[in-house]
């Protein structure tokens, strides 16, 4: 590692000799000088990777020569030291975007420190984080071998997610190669559970099935709705977890949660199904049976999703809620959320508002056939970029910090997770069959039974039939369904695109958030 380069401003220099050889003796070379005009003349000849600022000199004071260095080299960190206390110093020198700031009398542990602070910081985050995660393999792999419950199965996302978040600045591609086979191991072990596990969670002797679509209102929204407090449920389409936790400290700073809670996607992991699932607090094939005019199947022409505000009026009268104001509205482009920031205010009167906002599943949808989203979007860490820009930048950020400033509980959620779909998988079927890539549903399905999860009696897990033989068929981990004819220009066409409606982690483990007004 080459010597790091200290400039040390003092006109008390020579009282700091101590401190000079003890950073000498640590390899660190330490070039000093009285004044500030001295130091500004030896920044135009001299590089230095950090400056140490007396704030208290004749002639130039420390602010203003800070503010000499910061004109000719911004990025260059400087260190303030001073005798003071005083609050405007710490400001202004703050203010300068100094890198750190000392009282006297200081002492050489305190110089280390604020260099390892500056100078180290990224380096030295980057090991430790390393050698967690290297710690933590062992454990994840362990409990992978182990896992077997939807709780567990949750908990192991959420973790496998926070090292995600946590290795994706780190510039050590094996770490994060190793973490992606890691992630890639448990959505196969994922797809297995599901498999083993799904149908039963809809046995009318289940006792212990997790909290799915249909039952997150009745469950978990319900239970926070009062007249006492206006409540705001947002359900962000196409929202997976890794995204929310990217976004989640932006709440934090006008809101503090009172609850996080994973709950799963039904299957299809698709908006038609999922959604309305939860705003009817049905599955499939009741919506269809009851409500035949608000339901349509995959082969049906027309919108899928139009009747959510009539699903949720159902809910809400059959759950006995009609003492509640409550109003839903759906976001589809950024006009319909402009104009309802402007009406917000007058939402305070409501109970519950609903707002269902589309921009996360336009983005997955837009990736696929747009080139520049698709490069903007090319894997998981630029597609929760790309998420993150656009919520500090969204009117459904203005909504939830007019919502705090109202006293509105809010709720936060999604239907379902989407995927990044690498590989294809062949599959054949008759005209009728649908067209998702990640699942389908028609007669005489023709597929590669390793790579889906197989539901012969759609009746069995409250899923309606096209037709008396219909089936459906699940994509498992990161596949997509592609057809054999003209399968190259296909497959090279959807590969690396963001899809839902299969089994996965990132489909079907998704977030649940309470908060309160801070």
């Amino acid at each position: 590692m080459s010597t790091i380069k200290i400039l040390w401003v003092d006109d008390e220099i020579d009282l700091l000799k101590p401190h000079i050889m003890f950073l000498e003796q640590r390899n660190y070379h330490v070039t000093k000088c009285k004044s500030g005009s001295e130091a500004i003349d030896i920044l135009d000849t001299e590089k230095f990777d950090i400056v140490f600022l007396d704030e208290n000199m004749p002639g130039l004071t420390g602010l203003e020569t800070l503010n000499e260095i910061k004109e000719k080299q911004a990025s260059l960190p400087v260190v303030m030291i001073t005798k003071s206390e005083e609050e405007y110093i710490m400001e202004e020198a703050i203010g300068n975007k100094i890198a750190d700031y000392l009282i006297k009398p200081v002492n050489p542990n305190q110089i280390l420190l604020s260099l390892k602070k500056n100078l180290d910081h990224s380096r030295l985050i980057s090991e430790k984080t390393t050698s967690n995660y290297q710690q933590e393999f062992r454990k994840i792999a362990m409990e992978l071998a182990m896992v077997n419950s939807y709780e567990d199965w949750a908990a192991l996302y959420q973790k496998l997610i926070y090292w995600e978040i946590e290795l994706e600045d780190i510039e050590d591609a094996g770490m994060f190669e190793i973490l992606e086979s890691q992630k890639n191991e448990a959505n196969i072990q994922f797809g297995k559970f599901i498999e083993k596990n799904y149908s039963y969670w809809f046995d009318k002797d289940c006792d212990d099935a997790p909290i799915m679509s249909h039952t997150l209102f009745k469950n978990k929204i319900v239970p926070e709705l009062s007249k006492e407090q206006p409540t705001l449920l947002v359900v962000v389409d196409n929202l997976r977890y890794d995204q929310w936790k990217v976004f989640e400290p932006i709440i934090n700073n006008h809101f503090k949660k009172d609850k996080e809670e994973a709950f799963y996607s039904i299957l299809p992991t698709a908006t038609q199904y999922a959604r309305n699932a939860i705003f009817s607090g049905l599955m499939p094939s009741d919506m269809e049976k009851l409500f035949p005019e608000y339901w349509k199947n995959d082969t049906d022409d027309g919108g899928k999703n139009l009747h959510e505000a009539d699903f949720l009026e159902t809910q809400m009268k059959r759950l006995s809620l009609t003492h509640l104001n409550y109003e839903y509205h759906k976001i589809t482009n950024l006009k319909s959320g402009k104009k309802l920031v402007e009406n917000f205010k007058t939402l305070k009167n409501n109970d519950l508002t609903v707002v269902v906002y589309n921009f996360v599943d336009m983005l997955s949808h837009a990736k696929t056939e747009m080139e520049v989203v698709k490069e903007l979007a090319s894997n998981d860490k630029a597609y929760r970029s790309l998420t993150l820009s656009w919520f500090k930048n969204s009117p459904l950020l203005e909504m939830i910090q007019m919502a705090q400033q109202l006293g509105f509980k809010l709720i936060l959620t999604t239907d379902h997770g989407t995927i990044n779909v690498k590989n294809p998988s062949k599959v054949i079927g008759d005209r009728d069959t649908s067209l998702n890539l990640r699942y389908k549903t028609g007669r005489s399905l023709t597929y590669d039974t390793k790579d889906v999860l197989v539901i012969k009696e759609p009746q069995s897990v409250h899923l309606p039939s096209i037709s008396m033989s219909s089936s459906y068929i699940f994509a498992k981990s990161d596949l997509f369904f592609a057809y054999p004819n003209n399968y190259n220009h296909y497959v090279s066409y959807f590969r690396n695109t963001y899809q839902h409606g299969g089994v996965s982690l990132e489909e079907m483990i998704i977030p649940f958030v309470v908060f309160n007004p801070k």
